[in-house]
């Protein structure tokens, strides 16, 4: 199958946790005051939790050991309010912290996906679509309970124990040091632990992005898949990339379980020396009782939130690959940005020179080498040659969808590499094979080429390429809702469409790369005599391998291996019987 689950494996980052945290937290910081009063709600909160152990212990060696009911029942009748407040306490911090979180999800998706629309062709060539999708969706998604949990677990767990701690050593310091003697095994086993744990949750995380990136794919293509009678072969790989995600899962969730067991046993030795130490050589009989009942509350609650915080360290581990590879993305510079010194391009008449331009897009393998050529203003120029000559990437150069390394491109004089990316491509309309089509009505597809179009410009594109009248046959015209992709609609009927959108923002460059492949040859000469008057006054590129729509263009330009090897008209052409003379023989021979 095309996909290869192995191949498509990313290479991680490697990345500080520490700096990953920070940059996590610092969306908190917007939140300054309600954060505030979240841990003004969790102070009270751990100080009742604190006082607790106190008014039993003073409940069993006071008021019990000396039959005092009325105390009993007042301090009772304390603990219970300010018991009750903390419950409805805790409810409100958990609410404000959801809201908090839920922002800042919003917040980071908006960002992430405000920065991918910034980044140039060579981001995407290397990264499937599936995979993007994943940092959009999934990755974010898991970031919330890190968030929420930094600031309800984190703080106040930390300042529990440093408070238990502090209590227990001055009630009874050697009481203390019996409970806590088995902490530097829970230290060591957990730090054994978080080392592979990670790894672990990384490669879980590669194996979720490749799932994603399969079915993506494999929707996508699923016209093709059933033409070819491909569902067997493509079930396999989806069952072989379902069985890594699951086995990485059960490898992660089998260290993650470790934490609780190596605390649960550091836990429960604790307690039996506590009461070994407390009985045997402290002689603490039924006149303190209260004390050895306060001890074992101040080391569950000890203990206790050090259980969370694993846990929180847990779904730190868990989650962390997430926001790395969040900030991977949001940390990846655009290659194609305007420089400090750029100026906006006037509006232009569409002359446009190359000179000694080459180009690779890898630094290694040149598409071009040293193409020159002069364009005047509303010259139709046509590009035909082998597949992978060099065609497209000299009108995507044009555009500046990628930057040459050599040469320079001047469009009306100025070199666009200085010049304002939106001055530039704002005048250039651009068809390319892919016809995409988005979920939306006709009208907004149509509109998408120039966003303030009226309804009149509209149809005046849609008749300039003749898709008016196939347009008003459908039910509801215009106002027709397509689903993803313009299901429903032919291939034909999709380029119509596609042409309309680019002939609405009636650019000044137009660039048309096998613009009509799709269309059968009656539309097609429909669509040639309806752009036939658009073309007048406008610079023309037109890519095409059937060599008969490009006939009447100015000039033809020959391209193979990324050089321009014949140019001219196609008499001229014809009358070298060179390489486009035996191209376009072999089309029409027959």
């Amino acid at each position: 199958m095309p996909f290869n689950a192995v191949k498509d494996d990313e290479v991680s980052v490697s990345i500080s946790k520490k700096i990953t945290l920070l940059r996590l937290f610092h969306y908190l910081l917007k939140y300054k005051k309600t954060i505030f009063a979240v841990i003004l709600i969790m102070g009270y909160c751990v100080a009742v939790s604190l006082i607790n152990p106190l008014i039993i212990e003073t409940a069993v060696d006071v008021y019990i050991a000396n039959k005092d009911y009325t105390g009993l029942i007042k301090l009772f009748s304390i603990a219970a309010l300010i018991n009750l407040l903390m419950i409805v306490l805790i409810k409100l911090r958990m609410y404000l912290m959801a809201k908090i979180c839920n922002e800042i999800l919003v917040t980071i998706r908006q960002e992430l996906y405000t920065h991918i629309q910034t980044l140039d062709f060579h981001f995407f060539d290397s990264r499937p679509t599936g995979k993007i999708l994943a940092r959009i969706i999934g990755d974010i998604n898991s970031l919330k309970d890190v968030l929420s949990n930094s600031v309800t677990t984190l703080i106040p767990d930390f300042i529990t124990i440093c408070a238990v701690v502090i209590i227990m050593f001055i009630k009874n310091g050697r009481l203390a040091l019996a409970a806590l003697i088995t902490l530097p095994i829970m230290i060591i086993g957990i730090w054994i632990i978080q080392v592979y744990s990670h790894k672990c949750w990384q490669l879980h995380r590669k194996k979720s992005s490749n799932l994603n990136a399969f079915l993506h794919e494999d929707m996508s293509g699923i016209r093709i898949i059933q033409c070819f009678n491909a569902e067997k072969e493509t079930e396999e790989t989806f069952d072989q990339l379902v069985k890594e995600h699951r086995d990485s899962f059960v490898d992660a969730v089998r260290l993650n379980d470790a934490f609780g067991s190596v605390i649960d046993f550091s836990w429960g030795l604790g307690l039996v020396s506590m009461y070994y130490f407390g009985i045997t050589k402290l002689g603490i009989d039924k006149n303190n009782v209260g004390l050895l009942i306060a001890f074992s509350a101040y080391v569950s609650m000890f203990w206790h939130p050090i259980m969370n915080l694993s846990n929180f360290y847990n779904q730190l581990i868990t989650n962390i690959s997430g926001a790395e590879r969040i900030f991977e993305i949001l940390d990846t510079k655009p290659e194609i940005v305007d420089q400090p010194d750029v100026i906006q391009i006037p509006e232009i008449n569409g002359a446009v020179t190359f000179d000694q331009v080459s180009f690779s897009y890898d630094d290694k393998v040149q598409v071009l080498n040293h193409v020159s050529f002069q364009i005047q203003p509303g010259e139709t120029i046509a590009l035909v040659g082998p597949t992978g000559a060099g065609k497209t990437t000299i009108v995507n150069l044009i555009s500046r969808f990628y930057d040459i390394q050599q040469g320079t491109i001047l469009v009306d004089g100025f070199d666009i590499s200085k010049v304002t990316i939106e001055s530039l491509r704002s005048q250039m309309g651009i068809m390319t094979q892919d016809n995409f089509l988005f979920s939306g009505t006709i009208k907004d597809n149509i509109r998408y080429g120039k966003l303030d179009a009226s309804d009149e410009e509209v149809v005046d594109a849609a008749k300039s390429v003749h898709a008016h009248e196939f347009i008003m046959k459908l039910e509801k015209g215009y106002d027709t809702e397509l689903s993803e992709k313009g299901g429903g609609l032919s291939i034909g009927q999709k380029q119509l469409l596609a042409f309309a959108r680019t002939m609405v923002s009636m650019p000044k460059i137009l660039i048309l790369d096998e613009a009509t492949s799709s269309i059968d040859t009656q539309t097609e000469i429909l669509v040639q005599e309806g752009i036939a008057a658009l073309l007048q006054g406008r610079t023309s590129f037109v890519i095409a391998h059937r060599l008969s729509t490009i006939k009447k263009a100015d000039r033809i330009f020959v391209v193979e291996d990324g050089r321009i090897i014949e140019e001219g008209n196609h008499q001229k052409l014809i009358a070298q019987k060179g390489f486009y003379y035996n191209l376009y023989m072999s089309q029409f021979e027959h």
